[in-house]
C-alpha cells in the first residue's frame, strides 16, 4: 500500500498542472496566463501598476528569475502589459491602464475559453466540495500568515 501523500504534494502538483493547462490553452489565443490575469482585472476597472501588482501578486515572481526580470528584482505587471498595449488591447492613461474596446472584445472571447478550462478542472467535483476546498485552503493560508 502506498503512503498517503501530504497536502503540499497535491498543492504543487495541481498548481503546476493548472498552470500548464491554462498556459497551453491561452497560448493558442496569443496571450500568456499573466496577461489573461491582467485583462481580467482590467475588465472590472482601470487600474494602476500598484493595483495590478496587488491583484495578481500570488502569480508574480518574487525575484527568482522571471522573464525580463533580473535576479533579486521582483516581477511587475509592467512586463506583461507591454504586449497588451502594443496589440491595442490596453491603453496607458495618466492614472493607470484600461481596456480598449478591442481589448474588451478579446477578453470576452478569452473568458469563454477560461470558463471551459475551469469546468474541466472541476469535473466530477461537486460545487459544495469545491467551495469547501477553497475555504480550507484560504484558512490554511491565513494560518501561515497570509492576509489580503
Amino acid at each position: 500500500m502506498t503512503a498517503t501523500r501530504p497536502i503540499g504534494y497535491w498543492l504543487k502538483l495541481v498548481d503546476r498542472l493548472i498552470d500548464e493547462q491554462f498556459a497551453a490553452t491561452l497560448e493558442e489565443h496569443g496571450v500568456t496566463r499573466r496577461q489573461w490575469q491582467l485583462l481580467n482585472v482590467l475588465s472590472r476597472e482601470a487600474s494602476s501598476v500598484q493595483q495590478l501588482d496587488a491583484a495578481v501578486a500570488p502569480f508574480l515572481s518574487a525575484g527568482a528569475s522571471g522573464e525580463g526580470v533580473g535576479v533579486g528584482e521582483p516581477e511587475s505587471s509592467v512586463e506583461h502589459l507591454t504586449e497588451l498595449i502594443e496589440s491595442g488591447w490596453v491603453d496607458a492613461t495618466p492614472t493607470g491602464y484600461e481596456l480598449t474596446d478591442r481589448g474588451r472584445s478579446a477578453f470576452e472571447r478569452l473568458e469563454a475559453v477560461v470558463a471551459e478550462q475551469r469546468t474541466i478542472v472541476a469535473q466530477g467535483v461537486a460545487p459544495e466540495e469545491y467551495e469547501q476546498t477553497v475555504a480550507v485552503l484560504e484558512r490554511m493560508a491565513r494560518n501561515l500568515g497570509w492576509s489580503e
